[in-house]
């Protein structure tokens, strides 16, 4: 209880000192916000901007699984067009490790126009897009052809623009996305963080429009839960491997693994 009490008062402070106005559509995202604020941030998670490092080259070079598993808990940071950020907590990751790997897109080596960002600097963004509609997201690491997916964010700044995003990526009637709703899924967070094939290749420790900075609360071993990917399909024991992970009792993930937390609780 003292935890919560204090994560509202920080809630109270920030909502009372910033304020963060709506976006009309996404067509406007070039244009100066109106005059009327509408200040929201994440009930759940609250985190204090000032002074917060950006993550650098040295944090993403490291080994695929190590770095699926280091994002766990860190903040993903988006600058749309009109100077607003969005801001997510990382809380499910997918690795995949390059050639040897049946169900990378880098699977046997090969280098292709669409996955040459696997091949780039760790830290680069491979941006694709599946069913001809969606995007996912992924983060370049050590290895040749590694990279790891973000799979879902735990929205905490911003959530009134990342509503307007989902609704305008969205052709089936709209109705109002809860907050555990608006990222909770690779595509859902593209859609909610307006990320699209124009960051494919984009360097997260240059760029000015999307960055990470660490989180405050890093989570311990017994908080990750690791478990096997999703809708690979048939790739053989790939499918099987646990090279998926996720915070343990977080709401926003996008598929929880009960089998595995009832083992990991026994």
């Amino acid at each position: 209880m003292p935890r919560k009490r204090k994560l509202l008062a920080q809630l109270n402070a920030l909502q009372n000192t910033t304020s963060f106005p709506q976006i009309n559509a996404v067509e406007q995202l070039n244009t100066t916000p109106g005059a009327d604020p509408s200040p929201k941030s994440s009930k759940y998670f609250v985190i204090e901007k000032k002074n917060s490092p950006q993550l650098q080259e040295d944090f993403f070079n490291q080994p695929c699984v190590s770095l699926a598993k280091s994002f766990l808990g860190q903040i993903l940071v988006r600058k749309l067009p009109d100077g607003r950020e969005l801001w997510g907590r990382i809380v499910e990751t997918e690795a995949y490790l390059g050639g040897e790997d049946e169900a990378s897109h880098s699977k046997g080596g090969k280098q292709t126009q669409r996955n040459t960002a696997m091949f780039m600097k760790p830290g680069t963004l491979y941006v694709y897009q599946i069913y001809g509609i969606y995007f996912c997201m992924n983060v370049s690491s050590q290895g040749e052809g590694a990279a790891v997916l973000l799979r879902s964010l735990e929205p905490l700044q911003g959530l009134d623009a990342m509503r307007e995003l989902r609704s305008a990526s969205r052709k089936a009637p709209t109705r109002l996305l809860k907050d555990w709703q608006l990222c909770n899924g690779p595509s859902k967070l593209c859609q909610a963080f307006g990320i699209d094939k124009a960051f494919d290749q984009r360097d997260l420790t240059q760029d000015a429009a999307i960055w990470m900075v660490p989180g405050p609360d890093p989570p311990g071993e017994q908080d990750v839960v690791a478990t096997t990917r999703i809708g690979i399909g048939n790739r053989g024991e790939w499918a099987q491997k646990p090279l998926r992970f996720y915070l343990r009792g977080n709401r926003f993930v996008s598929v929880v693994d009960k089998k595995t937390e009832r083992e990991m609780a026994a």
